[in-house]
Formats: C-alpha cells, sequence, structure tokens
C-alpha cells in the first residue's frame, strides 16, 4: 500500500520562506509522481507543483512559477517544496500526493485518482 508522508509548514511574514517535505513509501516503481496541492478556505484544491522521481521533469501551476522550486532530495524518494517570496495568497493547507502514472498536467486533472495523500500541514503567509 502507498503512502505518503509530509513535513513542514508553519507561519512566515510575507516575503519570506518556508519548506515542505515529502516522502512515499509502497512503490516498487522505479519512477513515480510526487507533488503538492493546495486549499485555501473557501476555495477549491489547486496543484502547486509535482515532480517525477528519478525522472526529474517539474510542473509548476503559473502562480507559483519563479517563486516555488521542487526538487527530489538525496534520500532518493523524498521531494521538497521550497517556497520563496511568499505572499498572503499562499495561505492554504498544503497536501502531498503521490501517483504512479500521472504527473504534471494529469496530476491536477485526476487528483481524485492518485495513489495516495497526506495529512495537510498548514502554511499561514501573514503581512
Amino acid at each position: 500500500q502507498v503512502q505518503v508522508a509530509e513535513s513542514g509548514g508553519g507561519s512566515v511574514q510575507a516575503g519570506g520562506s518556508l519548506r515542505l517535505s515529502c516522502g512515499a513509501s509502497g512503490y516498487t516503481l522505479s519512477s513515480y509522481c510526487i507533488g503538492w496541492f493546495r486549499q485555501a478556505p473557501g476555495k477549491e484544491r489547486e496543484a502547486v507543483a509535482s515532480i517525477y522521481i528519478n525522472g526529474g521533469r517539474e510542473f509548476y501551476a503559473d502562480s507559483v512559477k519563479g517563486r516555488f522550486t521542487i526538487s527530489q532530495d538525496n534520500a532518493k524518494n523524498t521531494v521538497s517544496l521550497q517556497m520563496d517570496s511568499l505572499k498572503i495568497e499562499d495561505t492554504a493547507m498544503y497536501y502531498c500526493a503521490a501517483d504512479g502514472f500521472f504527473c504534471g498536467p494529469s496530476f491536477a486533472t485526476r487528483q481524485d485518482e492518485l495513489d495516495a495523500w497526506g495529512q495537510g500541514t498548514q502554511v499561514t503567509v501573514y503581512p
């Protein structure tokens, strides 16, 4: 059974930085996708970024391009989301997810079919 575990998050002043981490276990595949979604109160869940493990290709939502960086860590099966130049509108619950097939645009459009989801971690950006 595939599971994901996320860490990081917290509160930061606008313009600051935070880092989220996520690891997936249970895959026998050599390559799969890990990514992040976020959901703010009263808004729909949106895809933020995703990356192929051992494939390296990254995908970003337009709203975070140039500010967020997703990368695979040395532990190979963990992924970090470095969030810089944070804005108040980045405030949301952030969820890690993993899938053995979908990534990038399909990670977003097929989110109801993804293999596993984390519990979520809160990111709050204040003025």
